[in-house]
Order: structure tokens, then C-alpha cells, then sequence
């Protein structure tokens, strides 16, 4: 008998692992999902654009209405928003406050925040008296003119924003960085109409009022809406593209393949 000249080698059979293949939903599911992602967002944007739409009508209506006269009976914040205001009472100078970085005209200042009681009342509502320059040295704050006894304020009712703070200690300063209404009666202590009066009728004393119309982003929205949408037709679009492009290499494959005899 002939000696066996296999080696080792011969003895163990090369083991190969086919390939694990993708399973043929995953591209749907994840086409998908982003799809419905991405056309979620872009609705979300409509809707925000649709509700500033709204509040810009509701401030150009209430601009061109006659003004509501301010009493010492509590109001709502949304019955009053938007819409001119006239209010009569006393300015109260030693519970104003400056609120910081407004800039007009490239000049750095203040917007001069003053407390007005409504007359015949303990009852105050904030007034936006208007902006004043800050000097070169920012430890001296401005001198600024208050009118004193009785005054009427005519202006339009807003309420203030927020401003990203770096910290959370309490403003107890006569600088403040950003104003809320419930921020000011905390600190104030003061019984207060939960609107600010942006004041555009002058009183004398040397303030600029240059409000102009607010900028309620409605442009932004929209714009974010056509990118989000243009993203789900991306999505689409490469979906298929992609598919078919596999469905004809398939269909070719099988085409070419050898067929047997008979």
C-alpha cells in the first residue's frame, strides 16, 4: 500500500462563510421613517409660521385700533396683547430698571423700564419709556428725565422676551439683563399688569422711541419648512433611484446567467 503523502493541510477542509447579505426591507424602513421625519419637521415649521402669521395680524390690527384705557382691574396678558393701550397715572423712578445690549443705530444702551401707577390706585403697569445711550464708562449709568405727577401713556401692550443668562443669581440691580413680568413683581414686590406698554407718544423727556414693526420670523419658518421639505424629496427621490437601479442589475444578472441543457 502506498504511504499517504497528504499533508496535514489536506486533512482539514477550508471552511468559507457566505456573506451576510443586507435584508431587502432595511432601505425601505429606513426611507421610511425618514420621509415621515423629515416631512413631521417640515409641518412643525408651517404651523409656527401660520401662528406668527397670526400674531403679526393681531399687532397691525391692534396698532390701527382705538386705545383701550388701562384700569386698576386685573387684565389678561392675551386680551390686552398687541393692542394700544392709553394709561394715566404717576411714574414711579425709584423702581426702574435698565435693560441692557439694546443697540440703536450701532449705539450701544438701555431700555429705560419705569413702573406707572394707575391713578387713584395701587395698581402699576410697566412702560418701555424708550432707549437712552450708555456712556463710555459703563459703572455711570445715564441720567434719564422722569416726568413727574400725573402723565398719560399711549403706547402698544407687549410682553417682554427672554435672553440667554449666564447665571441664575436674582437681578437685584438697577441693571437687568432680560424682564419678565413675574420676574419684576418677585422683586419689586409691586402689584403689576402682566403687559409692558411700549410707550410711543413723547413725554419731553429726551428718549428715543424708534420701535418700528417687530420682526415676528415668520420668513424663517418658512424657509426652515422648504429645507426640511426638500430633504423628504431627497429621501424619495434616492429611494427609488436606488431601487430600480438594483431591480434592472437583478434583472441583467439574470438575464446573462447560463442556462442549462437540456
Amino acid at each position: 500500500m502506498a504511504a499517504s503523502t497528504c499533508s496535514t493541510d489536506c486533512l482539514i477542509a477550508p471552511v468559507t462563510s457566505a456573506p451576510r447579505r443586507r435584508p431587502r426591507w432595511l432601505p425601505a424602513v429606513a426611507a421610511i421613517a425618514g420621509i415621515v421625519l423629515t416631512a413631521t419637521a417640515g409641518n412643525w415649521q408651517l404651523d409656527r409660521a401660520h401662528e406668527k402669521e397670526r400674531l403679526q395680524q393681531a399687532y397691525d390690527r391692534g396698532a390701527a385700533e382705538a386705545a383701550v384705557v388701562l384700569s386698576a382691574a386685573p387684565a389678561e396678558a392675551q386680551t390686552l396683547l398687541f393692542r394700544r393701550i392709553e394709561a394715566t397715572g404717576e411714574f414711579v423712578p425709584r423702581r426702574a430698571v435698565l435693560l441692557d445690549n439694546k443697540v440703536l443705530a450701532g449705539v450701544a444702551g438701555y431700555h429705560v423700564i419705569v413702573p406707572l401707577r394707575i391713578a387713584d390706585s395701587p395698581k402699576h403697569v410697566l412702560v418701555n419709556r424708550g432707549w437712552v445711550a450708555a456712556g463710555a464708562d459703563r459703572s455711570r449709568l445715564p441720567d434719564v428725565r422722569t416726568p413727574v405727577g400725573s402723565v398719560t401713556v399711549i403706547g402698544i401692550a407687549v410682553l417682554p422676551g427672554r435672553f440667554l443668562e449666564l447665571s441664575g443669581a436674582e437681578t437685584t440691580g438697577p441693571v437687568w439683563q432680560n424682564l419678565t413680568i413675574e420676574r419684576y413683581r418677585r422683586v419689586m414686590q409691586l402689584d403689576i399688569q402682566p403687559v409692558v406698554i411700549e410707550q410711543h407718544n413723547d413725554l419731553g423727556d429726551g428718549l428715543a422711541r424708534s420701535w418700528g414693526r417687530p420682526d415676528f420670523g415668520v420668513a424663517k419658518h418658512y424657509g426652515y419648512a422648504v429645507q426640511w421639505f426638500s430633504l423628504c424629496g431627497l429621501i424619495a427621490f434616492l429611494y427609488v433611484f436606488f431601487h430600480v437601479k438594483r431591480a434592472r442589475s437583478e434583472k441583467d444578472h439574470e438575464n446573462s446567467a447560463p442556462t442549462g441543457r437540456g
